[in-house]
């Protein structure tokens, strides 16, 4: 059987200021001073399809990754915490993904087919999760 990828989920409502960015970010830390290979994704639940138009006194800052992305400032925590350059895929909102569906839908991707959350969306969040840990080596 080949590497098997680990999962840690940090989680705690929709609230911002809660430190759960920080304590992602420290859980990374951690895990990489102990020679682990970690990288982080953030899975928001907002309907904004990214923060770039968000108020940022409701939301904060947009934090900018290399490749482009307006992200979440959590993201440039990340960033320094873990040392590593993160990517568009590390970071997703609802909006995005049911921007996503829709746009294959209209497409004809999904061939007729009735588009509902599950399996639908559901299907697009565990495609995003396991689409992170498919394009590097990672042991979390």
């Amino acid at each position: 059987m080949g590497h098997q990828v680990k999962y840690i989920f940090v989680f705690g409502g929709v609230i911002s200021g809660l430190g759960k960015g920080i304590v992602a970010s420290s859980l990374g830390y951690l895990l990489k001073s102990k020679g682990l290979r970690v990288t982080i994704q953030k899975l928001d639940p907002y309907l904004n399809v990214d923060p770039g138009t968000m108020n940022p006194f409701q939301h904060g800052e947009v934090f900018v990754l290399d490749d482009g992305s307006e992200t979440d400032l959590d993201l440039g925590h990340y960033e320094r915490f873990i040392d590593d350059s993160l990517k568009s895929i590390n970071t997703t909102s609802s909006g995005r993904v049911y921007w996503d569906v829709l746009k294959r839908e209209r497409k004809g991707d999904y061939l007729g087919d009735t588009i509902q959350v599950i399996p639908h969306i559901t299907n697009e969040i565990k495609r995003r999760i396991l689409a992170v840990s498919k394009n590097d080596d990672y042991d979390i």
